[in-house]
C-alpha cells in the first residue's frame, strides 16, 4: 500500500478521532494531550500502515495507540506517582458515561463541546477542530482570520477549560437548548467546507463533509422537532445539497448558480427543503437565520430558469436577514443580489463599503471582479480578479475564476 493509500485510509477513520479525543480527555484529564496522543496515532498509522497492512480493526489499533501515546507524554513530564497514575490508565474502570439525550456518538461530542461558558465563537472553533474534523488553516479561513490568531484563539480555549475546571461531560436534555446555537453553527460551517472546500489538497466538493452534516442536523430535529432554526437549518443544507452535481463541471471548473444545468439537480431534495420551508412559514413565528436563508434557497431552486428568479423576493429577504444578522457577508451576498435587479454599479457601491471588514475574504473580491467586469471596467476587474484567485483555495473556483479573468479584453 502506498503512503498516499494510507492517507486516504486513515482519513476514512476519521471519525475516530472524536471518540478518541472524549476517551482521552475524561481518562487523562487533559485535552491537549488527548489531541496530541490522537494526531501521534493518526501519523503511527500512516507511516505503518503502507509496511503492515491495514489492521483488522483499525478504530481499536487508533484508540489503544493514542492511549499509549499519552501515557508516554505524562511519563516524559512527570516522574511523581508514576506507579499510580500508570495504574489508573492502564487499568481503568470507570464505567461509561449515561448517552443521555443523544444517542449519535459524534453528535453527543458536540454538544458536549459547545459548553455556553465559552464564547461562540471559541465554542465553535474548539468543537471543529476536536470533533468536525476541520484542519486549523479551514477554521481559520471560515471565520476570516490568520491562521496563527485561530491558533491561539483555540489555545486559550484549551486553557480556560482547564483553569476553570468547565466538565468535559454529556449534557442532559435540559442543556441542550443552551448549546443549540452553538452546534447548528458548527454543522453550518461543516456543510459550507464541504460545499466549497476551501483546502488546495482537498476535492473541490466534499460530499463527506455535507452527508455528515445533513446527518446530524436529521437527528437533531428529531431529539428538537419543534425549533424553527433546526429546520431551517435541514432545509437551507438541503436546497443547497440539491444542487451538488451540477457546481463542477466535467473539465472541474466551478459552475455559477446562473449557468448550471437545472436538470441535474435533485428533484427529491427541493421538494424536501420546500416542504420544511412552507411548513415553518406557515407557523407565522418569525424567522431566524437560517430559515431566512432556506427561503432565499427556496426561491433560487424554484425558478426553472434562472430569468425567472424573482431576484426583489430574494433581495427583500435579505433584507429582512440583515436585521437578524448584521455580517458583512450577509450585506455581499445582498448586493450580488441587487445587482441582479437594480445594476451593477449600484451593488458595486455597496459592495466597496464592505472592503475593510472584507479584504481577506476571496468572495468579496470575485464579486467586486464580476460586478467591475460587466461595468467593462477591465483594468480594475483584472486586479480584483487577481486578489480573489490569489486568496482562493478551492481549485474548480480557482479555475473558474482564472478563466473569467484571461477573458477580460
Amino acid at each position: 500500500m502506498s503512503i498516499d493509500a494510507a492517507t486516504e485510509v486513515t482519513r476514512a477513520h476519521r471519525a475516530e478521532w472524536a471518540r478518541m479525543v472524549a476517551v482521552l480527555t475524561r481518562r487523562f484529564g487533559d485535552l491537549d494531550i488527548a489531541e496530541e496522543a490522537a494526531a501521534e496515532a493518526f501519523a503511527t498509522a500512516v507511516e505503518r500502515w503502507p509496511a503492515d497492512g491495514v489492521p483488522p480493526n483499525p478504530g481499536a489499533w487508533l484508540t489503544t495507540t493514542a492511549n499509549n501515546k499519552a501515557i508516554d507524554r505524562i511519563r516524559r513530564e512527570s516522574k511523581r506517582d508514576d506507579k499510580q497514575k500508570e495504574a489508573r490508565m492502564l487499568h481503568d474502570d470507570t464505567p461509561p458515561e449515561p448517552l443521555g439525550a443523544i444517542e449519535d456518538e459524534r453528535l453527543r461530542l458536540i454538544f458536549t463541546c459547545c459548553h455556553p461558558a465559552l464564547a461562540m465563537e471559541t465554542r465553535m472553533a474548539l468543537t471543529l477542530r476536536m470533533v468536525g474534523g476541520l484542519t486549523m488553516p479551514e477554521i481559520a479561513r471560515a471565520f476570516l482570520v490568520p491562521e496563527t490568531a485561530m491558533g491561539q484563539r483555540i489555545t486559550r480555549a484549551k486553557a480556560k477549560i482547564k483553569t476553570a475546571g468547565i466538565p468535559y461531560r454529556v449534557p442532559s436534555a435540559e442543556d441542550l437548548p443552551a448549546r443549540l446555537d452553538g452546534v447548528l453553527a458548527v454543522l453550518f460551517l461543516v456543510f459550507n467546507e464541504g460545499y466549497l472546500a476551501t483546502g488546495p489538497d482537498t476535492d473541490p466538493v466534499r460530499h463527506d463533509l455535507t452527508a455528515e452534516a445533513i446527518r446530524l442536523t436529521r437527528l437533531i430535529r428529531t431529539l428538537m422537532p419543534a425549533d424553527g432554526e433546526v429546520a431551517g437549518l435541514l432545509a437551507l443544507m438541503l436546497l443547497t445539497e440539491a444542487r451538488r452535481t451540477a457546481r463542477v463541471s466535467s473539465t472541474g471548473e466551478l459552475v455559477p448558480l446562473g449557468e448550471q444545468d437545472r436538470g441535474a439537480w435533485d428533484t427529491g431534495l427541493i421538494a424536501e427543503g420546500h416542504r420544511l420551508v412552507r411548513e415553518r412559514l406557515a407557523t407565522g413565528v418569525a424567522p431566524g437565520r437560517y430559515q431566512i436563508l432556506a427561503a432565499v434557497n427556496a426561491v433560487h431552486t424554484d425558478a426553472r430558469d434562472v430569468r425567472d428568479t424573482d431576484w426583489s423576493q430574494i433581495v427583500a429577504l435579505y433584507n429582512q436577514l440583515v436585521h437578524v444578522d448584521p455580517s458583512p457577508i450577509v450585506a455581499l451576498n445582498r448586493a450580488v443580489a441587487v445587482a441582479e435587479m437594480d445594476g451593477p454599479e449600484v451593488a458595486l457601491a455597496d459592495v466597496d463599503r464592505l472592503g475593510d471588514r472584507l479584504e481577506r475574504y476571496h468572495a468579496y473580491h470575485a464579486t467586486r471582479a464580476d460586478l467591475l467586469r460587466r461595468l467593462g471596467r477591465g483594468a480594475q476587474a483584472r486586479a480584483a480578479y487577481d486578489r480573489a484567485i490569489d486568496l482562493a483555495g478551492n481549485t474548480a473556483e480557482i479555475a473558474y475564476l482564472t478563466r473569467r479573468r484571461d477573458q477580460l479584453q
